[in-house]
Parts: C-alpha cells; sequence; structure tokens
C-alpha cells in the first residue's frame, strides 16, 4: 500500500502561511479556479469548503500540515456533512484525536498547493 507523503518536500512558507490563516479566511489552491472558505483549524490541519451550486451543497478539501498533502477524508460512508458546521468541528476533533481511524485520504490526495498572497 502506498503512502502518500510529501512531507519531505515541505515549503515551510506555505505552512507558516497557512497557520497564520484564520477561520473564515479565503484560502486559493493552484489547481482550482474558487477559493475555499476556511471552516475550521488547528495546528495541523485547516478544513475548507466551497460551494457547490449544482447540487446546492457544498465540495470540501483537509488540509493536512504534517503530510503536506489535501484531499478528502478517508471514510467510505462519509459520516460528515461539510455544509453543517457541528459536522465540521466534529471532523476537526477527529481528525485530532490520537488512534482515530479518520485522515485525509491516502488515495484521494494531492500534494499541499496553496498560493500565497
Amino acid at each position: 500500500m502506498s503512502y502518500t507523503d510529501f512531507s519531505e518536500e515541505k515549503d515551510q512558507e506555505v505552512i507558516d502561511y497557512c497557520r497564520q490563516l484564520k477561520v473564515n479566511d479565503k484560502i486559493k489552491f493552484q489547481s482550482e479556479k474558487q477559493r475555499y472558505t476556511i471552516k475550521a483549524k488547528s495546528d495541523n490541519f485547516l478544513i475548507c469548503t466551497k460551494p457547490f451550486n449544482p447540487k446546492k451543497t457544498v465540495l470540501y478539501t483537509i488540509i493536512d500540515l504534517d503530510r503536506y498533502v489535501r484531499g478528502r477524508n478517508n471514510m467510505i460512508f462519509n459520516p460528515y456533512d461539510y455544509a453543517v458546521q457541528d459536522d465540521i468541528v466534529a471532523c476537526l476533533r477527529d481528525l485530532e484525536t490520537e488512534g482515530s481511524l479518520v485522515e485525509v485520504s491516502h488515495r484521494n490526495c494531492i500534494k499541499l498547493d496553496v498560493e500565497i498572497k
């Protein structure tokens, strides 16, 4: 099984930029046209969403600063509704909990590509 980890390629400037952002700030990725809104954050994770109007819902991405990746969570049957703030907070809590099954997916993640202002 391949473990997607770009921690050897970390750009400290990008990590410092992400760590100084606050909840409700906007964040832009090089591979995306639309900016995401930061909905929750901790020292190691940021959960970001953007509107997905055709389905009247949101798309989400989770930034893992330790692995230097972003992507979806690894749960097959996603227990979180990322349009609901309480679920976002619960996801962040589960990501931070030692021994939790929730993490950024290894199969569906990409290297962190934040555009710095």
